[in-house]
């Protein structure tokens, strides 16, 4: 016996990962809904690669009464609506905005780091997934973490063009073709150009000069993993289409080599340790696309400080930073809360 699964913005980047995803893991489908706006109401789009093709409705009129569980990628605005709306018909709601992220009422999920956290579903029938850079970040400091007790971070990301949506990659694509062609580039959804360039701003920019990407960073680390480690980030916006990367370093409590570090990555759940000392003996984002793991490389003691390392880390943000992680949450809860037959 399975369950009945609503996926919201199933027309967009995340929405039909999260509908791949879902048929790809076989997870427990009885019946599902793609909900998406008025304007792709009727449209149909595929259930992964199962060949069921699925009429997408109109959410403004959906009623969730008898849907066990909604994974919600619309963003905040229509969250706010929807989500209260869909969780009091008894539908817990997974949602990839981040509206409800610091809620204190909300578990902020990654299920390789705070499984148990999932358990304080119930106040608001909400569950709230990471920030993407967030995500795939944690997934490597949580093991690290439980053998050395990580004191501070300091992450530089370069992230891809697909964490600002369908748009997002419109852009790079069509700025691209006009710098090969001769024709002139105007900047639309990237506050300068983003082909063959980097952007050092994701988000709006706060009082004290960091940017809301960076503070999400910041904030999100605290609550999934430990409320006292410190950590500063910079969020850079790179030409590339899918797929996060992430300059990690890390200082310790306790002490920590390379080698112990390498090993625990090894066996650690959601990592893929690819750290060979030669050319190509790491992993980049584009080779990270379509893939569950977070990759790490490049691990190696940092001299500057008593117990210090630094590491890289790639992960696809589509996947685990967005819909691999919503669908690991509803696996999670079906586990522990939401059993059937």
């Amino acid at each position: 016996m399975g369950y009945r699964v609503v996926v919201a913005g199933a027309t967009g980047n995340v929405g039909r990962e999260m509908l791949n995803i879902l048929a790809e893991r076989e997870f427990p489908v009885d019946e599902i809904a793609a909900l998406a706006s008025s304007r792709s109401q009727g449209t149909e789009i595929e259930f992964g690669e199962t060949g069921k093709m699925i009429k997408v409705q109109n959410i403004e009129n959906f009623d969730f009464t008898g849907w066990d569980i909604a994974l919600f990628a619309i963003g905040s605005t229509a969250t706010k609506v929807h989500a209260p709306r869909a969780a009091a018909a008894g539908c817990t709601v997974i949602d990839n905005s981040s509206l409800y992220r610091m809620d204190p009422d909300v578990p902020l999920i990654v299920p390789e780091v705070n499984p148990d956290a999932v358990d304080g579903y119930k106040a608001k029938n909400i569950i709230a997934n990471p920030n993407c850079s967030t995500a795939q970040m944690v997934v490597a400091l949580k093991p690290l973490h439980d053998k050395a007790k990580i004191k501070r971070v300091v992450v530089a990301t370069y992230q891809s063009v697909s964490g600002a949506g369908k748009e997002g990659m419109d852009e790079l694509f069509e700025q691209s073709r006009a710098i090969f062609v001769g024709d002139p580039i105007e900047p639309k959804k990237f506050t300068k150009q983003i082909a063959f360039n980097v952007i050092p701003h994701i988000d709006s920019f706060l009082d004290d000069g960091s940017t809301k990407e960076e503070w999400k960073m910041v904030a999100e680390t605290k609550k999934i993993l430990d409320p006292k480690i410190k950590l500063t980030a910079t969020c850079v916006r790179v030409p590339v289409f899918v797929g996060h990367s992430e300059a990690i370093n890390i200082e310790f409590e306790e002490e920590i080599s390379a080698k112990e570090a390498q090993d625990i990555l090894r066996e650690a759940p959601g990592v893929m340790l690819i750290d060979k000392r030669e050319d190509a003996g790491y992993v980049t984002p584009i080779e990270c696309v379509g893939d569950f793991a977070t990759f790490v490389s490049r691990v190696r003691e940092d001299p500057t400080v008593d117990s210090g390392l630094s590491l890289w880390c790639v992960s696809d943000n589509l996947r685990k930073g967005a819909a691999l992680n919503a669908v690991q949450i509803a696996e999670l809860l079906g586990r522990r809360h939401l059993k059937k037959g």
